[in-house]
């Protein structure tokens, strides 16, 4: 399912588009193979693209293209699905990918809390290092709570400007 072209659109802004955000991505962590695809996708008109179509608008490898969308799907950031009437996999961003890439990131701050716990036990809350670990604990508690709140709030305001999605 080739993206229907679209003549208004400069593809050389495109792509240096795709390129800028990929870099901006990187500088906050994200490797650079996975921000490239993923900064494709998202400047998709569908939000939608198979292995070919990437690895064509990036000029990359199928390998390339593979471990991107591995490493994207496991942070909930794309998502994959199967051609209709074929084996062949399509990936898709959509407009709640940020949504849901945080929201599974609560996940991880639930066991790094439960690590945590288990550290100031273990070193003592009476210590350098256990009150440094207690700390840190408090701060992802605090951290957690208020990312409840702010995704109740971004809930309720995209629904009030973009309608149900």
């Amino acid at each position: 399912m080739a993206e229907p072209s679209v003549t208004n659109r400069d593809p050389e802004a495109v792509s240096r588009f795709v390129e800028h955000f990929a870099a901006q991505l990187v500088e906050a962590g994200l490797p650079r193979m996975p921000a490239r695809v993923f900064a494709a996708l998202l400047s998709s008109d569908t939000g939608v693209m198979t292995s070919a179509e990437l690895g064509e608008r990036l000029r990359i490898s199928p390998a390339a293209v593979s471990g991107a969308v591995r490493y994207l799907a496991q942070q909930h950031m794309v998502s994959r699905e199967r051609e209709p009437g074929s084996r062949r996999e399509r990936y898709r961003v959509r407009g709640d990918q940020w949504y849901e890439a945080l929201t599974n990131r609560e996940t991880v701050i639930r066991r790094w809390e439960d690590a945590l716990r288990e550290g100031v036990t273990s070193l003592g809350s009476d210590t350098p290092a256990g009150r440094r670990l207690a700390e840190t604990l408090a701060f992802f508690e605090f951290v957690e709570k208020e990312i409840e709140g702010m995704m109740a709030r971004w809930r309720t305001h995209r629904e009030e400007r973009f309608g149900r999605g």
